[in-house]
């Protein structure tokens, strides 16, 4: 079945890119593999942190550093904490081991950083703290569980799936999602329905884009080029 095997990259918007790449290079260690305008987006800039066969993302586009933050609204604060729908309530970063989460947890300390944990909560341990902008960060670790996440419905709560409005009938459907073979990418993009989730483009442009060809949407050739080669080319 084909379905997403693991996170590409994680974006997460910042008016401040020098200090999340600071604070992601130097308290967490992860390397900065990319920086460089955002492909399609005027004045806008995407960073790229290697994290793993993964990456995390910051985005910096003007008007960003003009944005109000409202904790418990646009920012959770604690992993405990409310924010808006669709927004990030937190982030958990894995390592592989326990000794690897102490060994962090001692990194970031070293760096001043106030870090809590590890908290056993049977599928992982982890480690709480805070990153620049008011990021609710965790490093987690499935290494020496109780009850590791095994896909068998250990960890399912059917007072909580309840409670959330699913029956048994759907809680079936989503432990075992429906086999979907495709058409080599020939099926077409559907006509606009409301009831549907959709991007937040402007209205009048909206339609026409659903209207364009797949092969319309194409990056400048120049895009695609990583800067630190062209620069070296120029």
């Amino acid at each position: 079945m084909t379905s997403p095997n693991a996170v590409h990259h994680i974006a997460v918007s910042t008016a401040d890119i020098k200090a999340q790449i600071a604070f992601f290079s130097d308290v967490l260690g992860l390397s900065l593999a990319g920086l460089f305008w955002m492909h399609g987006v005027p004045n806008a800039w995407h960073a790229f942190l290697k994290m793993g066969e993964a990456s995390f993302s910051f985005v910096f586009i003007p008007g960003n550093e003009t944005k109000d933050v409202v904790m418990g609204q646009t920012h959770a604060g604690t992993g405990a904490g409310s924010s808006a729908p669709g927004t990030v309530q937190h982030i958990a970063l894995n390592v592989d081991t326990m000794d690897d989460l102490l060994t962090l947890r001692d990194r970031i300390r070293s760096r001043g950083v106030p870090v809590f944990g590890p908290l056993d909560h049977g599928l992982c341990h982890s480690i709480y703290f805070a990153g620049p902008e008011n990021l609710t960060l965790e490093i987690a670790t499935s290494d020496q569980v109780t009850h590791p996440l095994d896909g068998q419905g250990t960890w399912i709560d059917s007072e909580v799936a309840s409670l959330a409005g699913i029956s048994p009938e759907e809680l079936e459907q989503f432990k075992h999602p429906a086999v979907f073979e495709g058409q080599g990418g020939a099926i077409k993009q559907p006509a606009f329905d409301a009831e549907k989730p959709h991007l937040a483009y402007p209205e009048d442009t909206y339609p026409v884009m659903l209207d364009m060809p797949d092969s319309a949407f194409k990056t400048k050739p120049e895009d695609q080029i990583p800067p630190g080669i062209g620069q070296q080319e120029s």
